[in-house]
């Protein structure tokens, strides 16, 4: 009976390897990074990483338990590839703790932030939130709207996401457009 859960966790990891990819694949779009203000760099890519993760986690905080076991297992992975991401970079195994830590806290600090303008929808919050953390330091602080609004676009388009496309690590994040394709 044992052995089952162990098939059971290898049947997830494709489900988990799958939907990872489709959001690491979100976040890496070029336009973000050209038209968005997100800076193409390792803390911004990082930034973008963790706003597809918490765009995701949003939605499957509404899900069954399914859902949710696949959202932890999918966060589990992100910060796995974190910790591989800082040793590729040549932090030392005694720095790896340190960064790993900063980096959790900054990630839910943001899942804090973010949710606080995303739940009343405010599009001007989000914006002043996302500029403090994607854009650190800057002043004037540069305008993130666009990114707010692609935010809650996509976090709109991703609640009409099926459960069942969920369970199978099959949802989708809505690739940002550029204003005169939304016409």
């Amino acid at each position: 009976m044992i052995f089952g859960l162990f098939r059971k966790k290898k049947h997830n990891q494709a489900i988990v390897e799958r939907q990872y990819a489709t959001l690491t694949s979100a976040a890496r779009i070029p336009f973000f990074y050209s038209d968005l203000g997100v800076p193409d760099t390792v803390m911004g890519r990082y930034e973008m990483l963790s706003i597809v993760m918490i765009l995701f986690f949003r939605r499957t905080a509404h899900s069954g338990t399914s859902g949710r076991e696949l959202a932890q297992e999918i966060i589990d992975e992100f910060f796995q590839d974190l910790d591989h991401s800082i040793r590729e970079l040549g932090i030392g195994d005694q720095g790896v703790p340190k960064r790993m830590k900063k980096l959790a806290g900054m990630f839910y600090g943001r899942v804090e932030s973010y949710a606080k303008a995303l739940d009343r929808g405010n599009k001007d919050d989000l914006a002043a939130s996302l500029a403090r953390n994607v854009r650190p330091g800057e002043d004037p602080a540069p305008d993130m709207g666009g990114l707010a609004a692609w935010m809650i676009e996509a976090e709109r388009q991703l609640a009409e996401v099926s459960e069942d496309d969920i369970s199978r690590g099959a949802a989708m994040i809505l690739p940002p457009v550029r204003a005169s394709e939304e016409e």
